[in-house]
This record gives C-alpha cells, sequence and structure tokens, in this order.
C-alpha cells in the first residue's frame, strides 16, 4: 500500500531560518551555505550593533523551513519556542514576514516547543488576512506533564502547552492525528510514531503524566514526538528532529527505513544528549550516527556542549552548530 513518504516531492533548495534556539554565537565562521544572525540583521534594516537589535536567546526551538520548486516557494513553521516574547522579538528584529507561513508543525507537547504557538498563529493569521493557518499535532501532545523526583516521589509540573481550543482560537486549523502524512504542498514528510529499536535510547526516565483518573503515571518516551524530512534534489533527505526523545538513532533509523540510509544526507535539531540520564549515551549515539553517512549534521537545542564536542570530534566540518538568527541554505 502506497504511503505518504511515496510521495514526497524533491525540492530544488531549501532554507531554515532560526527563530528560536538556546545558542547565540554571532561571532564564530561558518560555511557559505549558513548566513549568521549580524548579516541578517542587517539585510533587515538594522542601523547599529547594539542589545536593542540583537536576538535573544531561549530554552527551546523554532525553525521556518522553506522549500523551492520551480521558483515556488513555501514556509512551514516547525515549533515555536516556549512563549512569546523571544519569537516575536527575534522575528521582528530579523524581518520576519509571517504571512509567508503556510502552515506550522508540532514536534510534540512539551512548553518549550509550542508555548510560543499562539502568538505564531495569530501573528501568521493576521499577517495572511485572517486566513486559519493549518497546525498539524497528533493526540498525545496535549497531556498534562510533569517530571518526578525518584526520591520522594515528589512532582514538578511542567507548564500547560495550548490545547486545540487556544490553537483554533488563535487561528490554527488544527489538523490532530496520528499518521504520517505530506505537508506545504507535499514538499515535507511528517512521520508517525517512531519505532524504538535502540536498546539505550529510553526517553525521559522522570516524565510522568496525569491519566483521566488525575493520577501521575510513569511517561517516559514521549511517544507523541515526530521528525520531518525534506528532499533536497542533487543532495538527500535532511531530517528535522526538535527534541529526539524518541532518540536520534531510532529517529534516523526510521528515516532511514522510509528513504533508504544511501539517501540521507543531513540532520538538523536537538539531540537530547545533555543531563546526567543522557551524558553516558552520547559515545554510543555518535558511533551510531556514523552508520548513516550524513553529509551534514546542524545540532542545536538541547544537544549540549558535551555532545556538540563529541560530533565535531567524529564528523569535523560537516557539523555546524546551530545559533539563533542564522540562515541555512541547500541547494
Amino acid at each position: 500500500m502506497p504511503q505518504p513518504r511515496d510521495h514526497l516531492r524533491p525540492v530544488d533548495a531549501m532554507e531554515v531560518l532560526v527563530l528560536v534556539d538556546n545558542v547565540l554565537d554571532v561571532l564564530s565562521t561558518t560555511p557559505e551555505s549558513v548566513t549568521s544572525e549580524i548579516p541578517n540583521l542587517r539585510k533587515a534594516g538594522a542601523q547599529e550593533l547594539g542589545g536593542k537589535c540583537l536576538c535573544c536567546g531561549a530554552w527551546g526551538l523554532s525553525l521556518v523551513i522553506t522549500t523551492e520548486v520551480d521558483g515556488e516557494r513555501h514556509s512551514l513553521l516547525f515549533d515555536s519556542g516556549p512563549e512569546e516574547y523571544a519569537l516575536e522579538r527575534n522575528a521582528r528584529r530579523l524581518g520576519f514576514d509571517w504571512s509567508t507561513i503556510d502552515c506550522a508543525v508540532i514536534s510534540h507537547g512539551h512548553f518549550d516547543h509550542m508555548g510560543g504557538m499562539p502568538k505564531a498563529l495569530q501573528l501568521t493569521s493576521s499577517a495572511r488576512g485572517g486566513e486559519r493557518i493549518p497546525v498539524h499535532a497528533n493526540p498525545g501532545m496535549f497531556h498534562k506533564r510533569a517530571v518526578q523526583d525518584a526520591s520522594d516521589g515528589s512532582v514538578f509540573p511542567l507548564a500547560d502547552v495550548p490545547d486545540p481550543d487556544e490553537l483554533s482560537a488563535a487561528g490554527g486549523e488544527v489538523v490532530n492525528a496520528d499518521e504520517a502524512r505530506l505537508v506545504l504542498d507535499d514538499t515535507v514528510y511528517l512521520s508517525g510514531e517512531i519505532p524504538r529499536v535502540t536498546d539505550y535510547e529510553h526517553g525521559l526516565p522522570k516524565q510522568v503524566r496525569l491519566d483521566e483518573q488525575g493520577e501521575w503515571v510513569p511517561d517516559p518516551l514521549v511517544l507523541d514526538e515526530r521528525y520531518l524530512c525534506v528532499d533536497v534534489r542533487d543532495h538527500g533527505i535532511i531530517v528535522f528532529s526538535a527534541c529526539s526523545h524518541a532518540g536520534i538513532v531510532n529517529v534516523l533509523t526510521d528515516a532511514a527505513e522510509a528513504f533508504g540510509t544511501d539517501n540521507l544526507y543531513g540532520l538538523t535539531g536537538g539531540l537530547h544528549l545533555s543531563g546526567p540520564a543522557h551524558e553516558p549515551l552520547i559515545a554510543p549515539t555518535v558511533r551510531d550516527i556514523a552508520r548513516f553517512g550524513l553529509q551534514r549534521l546542524v545540532p542545536g537545542h538541547c544537544t549540549g556542549w558535551r555532545a556538540t564536542h563529541a560530533l565535531i570530534d567524529a564528523f569535523g566540518d560537516a557539523v555546524i552548530p546551530e545559533a539563533v538568527g542564522q540562515l541555512h541554505r541547500l541547494g
């Protein structure tokens, strides 16, 4: 039976604008395919360099992915960062035009990836004359979640994420379904649930969620997480994994199953290899990433400096650490 992935349209070019990320880096050199923050600020009209013109970092992620086919461009908002301030501020300083957004995708149900989505939908809908904006989600994203202390069982709740009604009220047309699908004029593949096949990628061991009876129950696997793929002509598949709670090797394994290992070209996003529960996984993760022969790795958000260093040691100049305000172009 044909799958959505079978009908993914190759694109002539792809651009990725980093609206929100943990990291600021205005000084490091980048390859020609990446424009760092300051040139993008100047292009947007900044007259002098100072704190008021710069972007700000925030714990979270928001990317604008733009695909181009035969001169026709379409853009997708992939996550929205933790809240509206960083998203709106950075977009304004970068001169971002919200009317270019055709749809949005939420990677998973954590506040640092969808807290700013109502504001993003408001801005986009307003810029598009009141048009409702498709926003792709799945039912598992909308649970109340918390981190549980193993020593005494106490919980530290995570901020609530906007529910489908809030997203709709903000101007979204919520597509709330579990299955894989194509979006953005069939130029972006949105995965279904990610199979867990490695023996070391176990998600968030301390995460719990409220069940229907109001009890906290274990929720380590973050089964609502999804990834994206774009097929860039003459390069191959770029995988976007916003947080990799499923494990980035599980993500890449599923993408390879869908599109073929030889067709995978690059990886962008958070790899969640920071913190005491995840840093021990850096070595096996880097070892297993090597199996996929990637030519570009753009780690950001929750990857962590130890994992970023390990990736650079292993893959050299193929690694381009992500930072706020960057514009990446391929093709």
